[in-house]
């Protein structure tokens, strides 16, 4: 399953891959906008929106990919590690490798 993270910590961003990797994810984590931000998400199977650290219009652009894409996506208030396994728990059917 491919996975784009939009929003969260910087200093998260390796956290939030070895999470991913455990759940068998491919990850993209974007914490900051960049240029040609649109081109880079891809068609992700799983969107991860971490809304209390992004700005509004990266959440409307990766929306506007998502549903173009036809993906999932979950929002999370919340940008800490547990956040993330419940959701990956929760679409990942493999399950964690712990």
């Amino acid at each position: 399953m491919s996975v784009v993270i939009v929003g969260g910590n910087d200093r998260m961003i390796s956290q939030y891959k070895t999470i991913c990797k455990q759940y068998k994810c491919k990850v993209k984590v974007f914490t900051q906008m960049p240029g040609n931000f649109k081109a880079q998400i891809g068609a992700p199977d799983l969107m991860i929106l971490f809304t209390s650290t992004v700005s509004h219009k990266m959440v409307s652009c990766a929306l506007q990919e998502a549903s173009r894409n036809n993906a999932i996506i979950e929002r999370s208030h919340s940008s800490s590690s547990f956040a993330l396994k419940n959701i990956l728990t929760q679409y990942c059917s493999d399950g964690a490798i712990l």
